[in-house]
């Protein structure tokens, strides 16, 4: 228990994602000066005294990185986002990762649809959703799906996700009763 009565953990956790999303939202991407030394810092602590312990982290780090490297292998996301949420991971464990990355996806959909939507070509938009749904399908290589993805980029608008991802795991933190 003295790991979730910490709320430390959880405003410092919230931190890095602000951070994160405004580099983000600036640069679209997430750096690793920020990540590597975030998952490792969360590695650090768990191992300490009424931290998480290491074993629990290094679920919550894996867990973390399987949740997001599907969609980065066929280039619908960056690694810095990744990386991110496996940091994510280190710090609060798997059990609690996953419903952050539900929460991140709800938000990260939701922005999608009112970038769609206020872009005024929301048609074009859920045109190319269903052509990149029947690559999916159809295709199945993940570094074919990943060149094909490369070639489209310049020509999409993109989602800079770390701010999806802020947005979500804080909502959940706050929700959860986590900070408070």
């Amino acid at each position: 228990m003295g790991f979730l009565a910490d709320h430390g953990v959880f405003w410092l956790v919230s931190t890095v994602l602000v951070v994160a999303a405004v580099i983000d939202g600036r640069e679209l991407r997430v750096p690793n000066w920020l990540t590597f030394p975030f998952a490792l810092a969360g590695l650090a602590f768990a191992a300490l005294p009424g931290g998480l312990g290491l074993p629990a982290a290094l679920a919550g780090l894996a867990l973390g990185l399987v949740l997001l490297l599907p969609l980065y292998a066929v280039g619908g996301m960056g690694a810095g986002d990744v990386k991110l949420l496996a940091g994510v991971g280190a710090w609060i464990g798997p059990g609690l990762v996953v419903p952050s990355f539900v929460a991140t996806v709800l938000v990260g959909a939701g922005m999608a649809l009112i970038m769609m939507v206020a872009s005024g070509r929301f048609s074009m938009h859920m045109q190319r959703m269903r052509m990149l749904a029947c690559e999916w399908a159809t295709i199945r290589n993940p570094a074919t799906l990943a060149e094909i993805a490369a070639e489209r980029k310049p020509t999409m608008t993109l989602l800079p996700y770390g701010i999806p991802m802020a947005v979500g795991t804080v909502a959940y933190f706050m929700t959860a009763g986590l900070l408070f």
